[in-house]
Parts: structure tokens; C-alpha cells; sequence
């Protein structure tokens, strides 16, 4: 039996799923971890990875290889993506997992990110015509899906941690704050020519700042906190008022809310400022969440290549 580790740097988390990629063409994922690492806490203006963050990330890869050693003859495919793409000093993280591990890192570039995105979607999800969002901890992920195929794709620097940085979002913010945040934001959107295309499409959204707010609208509606949010579906209203809700209290009174990370409540609002300018400006009439995503891609590439090398 054959195994893949995908082993995924994000900005905000580290992730890993371990696949066991059976004899007939198919996989059946048999593991899945995450540890909330925040790569890219404190990068600042400078574009610097901090040496507490690299050690929360060497600490959890160290943790994922006595998992993903526990299989034979498993294949680790590792990629990082905003925070390590951004970052000045990359080579030297890239060396210092390196030594730390042993395994080597691609840093996907943002159009890559969104491709995967696109295609770890696109096998999941029943998408005719859409917006997909992932929203991370340092970058944004948008592409245009019509008739299923991607028609255009961006990655935007800016993300939940890094929006909330910038504009001191973490706490209770000022009107002023929100209203900087949001301008920065409308202001990089409006030069994405294509994204008026998106115009009264349903929003698929990715990430992990995203599916908080579809476990907060299930913990709302059904009192209910599910494990599975892929296809949940919610209002375009909806999402204004649990942004309303998570506005009305401060870090810690978002820790208390229903459905709501107590690990994401500094970085919530940061994260829900992207999503909440496209809405409003493409006139959004429904939102669909999505479980997968890059890392769903990168299987679904994988899996495509052996089909092809057996053919």
C-alpha cells in the first residue's frame, strides 16, 4: 500500500494529511492534523519570519514526521504558502526546516495557491458559476469560476493576521480602524478588473477564518456545532450579521460566542474584513463554504499524474 503526506505551511496554521492511495485509482484520506502556528505573526512591513514563529512551525513538523513515518515507504509532498512566499528571509527558513526534518519545501506562488484551490473545489463541489475566497493569514485567494472552469485567478497580500496587524483589529477597534481596513481592502479590489464579473455569483468560501463563521451560523441556527461545513450554505445577510455580532464584542467576549475558535478571536475580524467588502460590492446572493482546498488540490493533481503514467 502506497501513502502521500501533503504537509501544508500556512500563515495562521500548519496542517497535514496523510492519504492512502489505493491499488484501483482512488484515496482514503486516514489522517488529518493541525496546529495553530501563525507563521506569519509579526512579519511586519520588513516581510521578516520571527524566530517564535519558526519555532512553533519546527516544533509541529517535528510532531507530523513521527506521524507520517508510521507508514511505510510514504511519499511527503510539503508546500508553504503567503507568509513564507512573502518573506525576506526565506532561504533560511527553508534551511532551517530542512535540518530540522529533512524534508524540502515549494513555495507555491499565489497563482499556484489558487489553482489548487480551484481544482480541490472544482472535484468537491457542484459549482456552475462562483467567486471562490480563500482567505488566510496573510494572503487572499480569489478566482472566477464560470461554466466550472477557472477564468481568472489572483492571490491579494493580505490575510486575517496581517490585516489585523496592520490595522490593530485584534481587540475592540476603533470605527476608524475598520474603516481603514476596509478601505485598504476596496482599494486593492477595485484594481481586479475581472472581479466585476463576480457580479451577483454565489461566494465559495475557503480557509479557516471562513469556516468559522459557518460553524458560528450553524451554532446559531441549530444550536448544533458540526464537524463537516463542506456545502453549507448561508445568506449573504447572514454574514453582515454575524459580523454585527463579532463588531458588538471585544477578544474576549468573541471567545465566548457559539462556534467561535477562542485561538481565532484576535484575528477574527481581520479575517472577516475580506470576504465582507466582496459581498457587499458584488451583491452576494448566497455563500457557500467549501472543506477543501489546496491541499485537496494538490491530491487531485497527484492522483491525475498516476492515471496518467499507468495509461
Amino acid at each position: 500500500m502506497a501513502y502521500l503526506a501533503i504537509v501544508d505551511l500556512g500563515s495562521n496554521s500548519t496542517r497535514m494529511v496523510v492519504e492512502e492511495i489505493n491499488p484501483d485509482g482512488t484515496y482514503t484520506e486516514i489522517q488529518r492534523v493541525k496546529e495553530d502556528t501563525r507563521l506569519s505573526e509579526g512579519m511586519g512591513e520588513e516581510a521578516i519570519l520571527q524566530d517564535f514563529a519558526v519555532a512553533r512551525v519546527l516544533k509541529a513538523l517535528k510532531k507530523f514526521r513521527q506521524i507520517y513515518n508510521q507508514y511505510p515507504a510514504v511519499e511527503i509532498k510539503a508546500i508553504a504558502t503567503a507568509a513564507v512566499r512573502q518573506a525576506k528571509n526565506q532561504a533560511d527558513f527553508l534551511a532551517q526546516v530542512k535540518a530540522a526534518v529533512g524534508i524540502d519545501i515549494h513555495v507555491l506562488s499565489g497563482d499556484d495557491e489558487a489553482y489548487y484551490d480551484y481544482l480541490g473545489v472544482e472535484h468537491t463541489l457542484p459549482i456552475e458559476n462562483a467567486l471562490l475566497v480563500d482567505t488566510g493569514g496573510a494572503s487572499v485567494e480569489l478566482i472566477l469560476v464560470k461554466d466550472r472552469q477557472k477564468v481568472a485567478l489572483i492571490s491579494v497580500p493580505f490575510g486575517a493576521v496581517s490585516l489585523s496587524e496592520k490595522f490593530g483589529l485584534h481587540d475592540a477597534p476603533t470605527a476608524q480602524a475598520m474603516f481603514q481596513a476596509n478601505r485598504y481592502v476596496q482599494d486593492i479590489y477595485n484594481q481586479i478588473t475581472w472581479l466585476s464579473g463576480a457580479h451577483h455569483l454565489p461566494i465559495v468560501l475557503l480557509g479557516g477564518a471562513n469556516r468559522t463563521l459557518a460553524r458560528m451560523q450553524q451554532a446559531q441556527t441549530t444550536g448544533i456545532l458540526g464537524q463537516n461545513f463542506h456545502g453549507f450554505e448561508m445568506t449573504a445577510d447572514q454574514a453582515l450579521d454575524l459580523f454585527e455580532l463579532l463588531l458588538s464584542h471585544d477578544k474576549h467576549g468573541r471567545t465566548t460566542l457559539p462556534g467561535l475558535d477562542a485561538n481565532r478571536a484576535d484575528i477574527i475580524l481581520g479575517g472577516c474584513v475580506p470576504i465582507l467588502n466582496l459581498v457587499m460590492t458584488l451583491a452576494t446572493p448566497k455563500i457557500i463554504f467549501s472543506e477543501s482546498g489546496v491541499r485537496e488540490g494538490i491530491i487531485t493533481e497527484y492522483m491525475q499524474l498516476l492515471k496518467a503514467q499507468k495509461s
